[in-house]
């Protein structure tokens, strides 16, 4: 194997580790999402905290670390009408054969 095609090797598998997300990256990720979605509707943290019924110690540690219960992201998203959005998270498996269908 060439010197170049051991760096492109190297950068490629690289460029794959940065694809593949722990657990901790994408809750932190959907954490920031909700931040962001709060504050351009322009709602804190006490007043989302009030309308989803999640306490306010929740909300801020969730936005922190990312670290939250599927219910209480559950509300906050209702509490942001992001209910579709929670809804559609995961797609309905499609039928893999034909006796799946029957």
């Amino acid at each position: 194997m060439t010197k170049s095609a051991k760096w492109a090797k190297i950068i490629a598998m690289n460029a794959f580790s940065f694809m593949i997300k722990t657990p901790y990256e994408i809750n932190l990720q959907l954490a920031k999402r909700i931040r962001a979605i709060r504050r351009a509707r322009k709602i804190s943290q006490k007043r989302l905290s009030e309308k989803s019924g999640v306490s306010l110690a929740s909300v801020k540690r969730f936005e922190q670390s990312g670290e939250i219960s599927l219910l209480s992201l559950t509300k906050i998203a209702i509490a942001l009408d992001l209910n579709q959005e929670m809804e559609g998270l995961f797609a309905e498996p499609h039928p893999q054969s034909i006796e799946e269908l029957l």
